[in-house]
């Protein structure tokens, strides 16, 4: 009984030990740090996150009419007054690139739900591709716009 112990504890380390990680010569990604979600424009903060569509629930992708797709990348942008803390209604729009210089096909809409504001957008995205974001605001009542630069890259494996 002893040696049947020993010998699955035996076979048990040997199972763990042969499943140490993918080794040196491994292609694995390096972690980023977080980037910014938000930007300080004088009266306002213009919040913003892009992610592949997959990631939306089934409820709020039929809610937004939005295809759920990993080859699909979503981007969403509001716009919240300073006092008060409400969101407010701006003109949004955004041209978003790849690394190689694609200019990608992207067209926001409001949608307003519930007191809320924000700018939402789909285009197609391959896997490990990253796409620069430049985002133009200018919020209602503003005399100026004011451009906001973020990046994202998707993962659709």
């Amino acid at each position: 009984m002893i040696n049947r112990n020993v010998l699955f504890a035996l076979s048990l380390t040997g199972l763990l030990v042969a499943c140490g990680g993918p080794g040196e010569q491994a292609d694995v990604p390096e972690a980023q740090p977080a980037e910014a979600t938000s930007a300080d424009i004088g009266d306002h903060v213009v919040y913003f996150n892009a992610q592949s569509t997959d990631a939306l629930t089934l409820e709020t992708a039929q809610a937004l009419n939005i295809r759920r797709s990993k080859g699909s990348a979503m981007l969403n942008v509001s716009v919240v007054a300073k006092t008060g803390g409400s969101s407010v209604a701006a003109d949004v729009s955004v041209k978003a690139v790849n690394l190689t210089g694609q200019l990608k096909d992207m067209t926001l809409r409001r949608v307003d739900d519930g007191g809320a504001i924000y700018y939402i957008g789909t285009t197609s995205v391959a896997n490990r591709e990253t796409l620069v974001f430049d985002i133009t605001v200018r919020p209602e009542g503003a005399a100026a716009a004011t451009e906001v630069r973020f990046k994202r890259q998707f993962y659709s494996d």
